[in-house]
């Protein structure tokens, strides 16, 4: 009788491990793996396909990756006040994006002209900036201040896990078959499937709202009126802009701008895709363990922390240009290092942003929030494709230039710190 006891030991270790949280939590995060892995699938290959094989300039590509951005920027004022309304609220909003997603994503597959990698951007762009404030509302909803970290920390984990697995397939895929269109259809396909999953299985977890309740435009006043959540906007489109780079313009800097690579430019798509499955094996493996061991610290200070890594990070891929041999070295160390800065970002900032928003205008919130994405994502990608249609040494400055500008941001978060301080925190708590 003792021995079945004992085997299911370390199953209930596990278990007991793992942060207590609704059932709908879990559900969403198993939606959002297998949406992460159709996004894994292209994270890495869609500006080398676009530039390497389809012949459109580094521009070009820059300017069709922050045409998402822009109709982000359109679309998050859209899902701010559609994840708060009663006529579509989180879960229509969430089925709404995964649709436009799927479609944005068929449309790339089949991207020979500018004029369609610019569609299937812009659709793209829609669809993300309907999808992240509707997920990140139903998370908060769900949870609360003792345990919203862990749940968004459980939702970067099913994300990075998503993204790993995806890039790692794709990768092997791609040295096999050399075809790119059908990663976006397998995309397309994820995005759908994640749909039926919201239908299937999330309710709608809107709070009932009053006679008090704030009107659309007196809901975004309130939001951009209180001041510490505003300071941390300035400083977010900093990381925004940072994460950006790490999909649109590192790829191509990697294979076409590494004199020490395993190529003549730079590394192979193979090798690159092993680059990212690191990163996101780390993300992986260290999401929860840091977001706990992390969980007294402020979370100023942890912006700041992650900023200083970012920072760390951008000097070491600088240093892969510069170098003639052994580049790996400094891409695997730059690649650890931006990886401990998302980790230890993502569940601070967004658990942050949970915490200071009233319940009934938490789709506002986080579309702002969200919004610092949408920002980012036209900003950066243009910033890099214009670097990279340069000669070497604008390439390498780029990264120079990243580092300067996170001077800036420090400096915008020390403010924030001050704003919210230790004693603001534990108030809300």
């Amino acid at each position: 009788m003792g021995e079945p006891t004992s085997s299911l030991q370390p199953f209930r270790a596990i278990r007991a491990w793992l942060p207590n949280l609704r059932q709908e939590i879990w559900i969403l995060a198993a939606g959002q793996l297998l949406l992460f892995i159709g996004q894994g699938f292209t994270l890495v290959y869609a500006s080398i396909y676009f530039v390497n094989q389809l012949g459109f300039s580094a521009t070009q590509v820059g300017i069709a990756l922050g045409a998402a951005g822009l109709s982000g920027i359109l679309g998050r004022f859209v899902a701010g006040n559609a994840v708060d309304s009663l006529w579509l609220g989180r879960r229509r909003t969430l089925l709404l994006a995964a649709v436009i997603s799927g479609l944005a994503c068929f449309c790339l597959a089949f991207a020979d002209t500018f004029e369609v990698l610019l569609v299937g951007n812009l659709l793209l762009g829609m669809g993300i900036s309907l999808y992240w404030p509707a997920t990140l509302a139903v998370t908060a909803d769900l949870t609360t201040t003792e345990n919203r970290a862990e749940a968004f920390a459980l939702t970067q984990l099913s994300n990075n896990l998503g993204l790993g697995l995806g890039a790692l397939l794709a990768g092997q895929y791609i040295a096999h078959s050399g075809s790119y269109p059908v990663l976006f259809i397998c995309k397309g396909v994820t995005y759908l499937v994640f749909g039926l999953v919201i239908y299937g299985a999330i309710a709608e977890t809107r709070p009932e709202q009053g006679e008090s309740a704030p009107s659309l435009l007196q809901g975004w006043g309130q939001a951009l009126g209180d001041r510490p959540f505003a300071i941390f906007l300035v400083a977010n489109i900093f990381f925004a802009v940072y994460g950006a780079q790490l999909s649109s313009s590192l790829p191509l800097y990697l294979a076409n701008f590494v004199p020490g690579g395993n190529t003549v430019t730079g590394f192979s798509e193979t090798w690159i895709s092993y680059l990212f499955f690191w990163h996101a094996l780390l993300k992986i493996t260290l999401q929860l363990p840091i977001t706990r061991w992390v969980k007294p610290i402020p979370y100023g200070s942890l912006l700041l922390v992650a900023l200083g890594l970012w920072a760390g990070a951008f000097g070491l891929i600088w240093a892969t240009g510069v170098i003639s041999a052994n580049a790996l070295v400094p891409a695997v160390a730059a690649f650890l290092l931006v990886a401990i800065a998302e980790v230890i970002y993502a569940p601070s900032a967004i658990a942050l942003v949970g915490e200071m928003a009233p319940a009934d205008l938490r789709g506002v919130y986080f579309a702002l929030e969200s919004e610092c994405w949408a920002i980012g994502f036209f900003i950066g990608p243009a910033l890099g494709g214009w670097a990279l249609d340069h000669p070497q040494d604008w390439a390498t400055a780029l990264w120079l230039g990243l580092i300067a500008s996170a001077t800036v941001a420090g400096a915008i978060l020390v403010v924030l710190q001050q704003r919210l301080g230790e004693p603001a925190r534990v108030a809300r708590e």
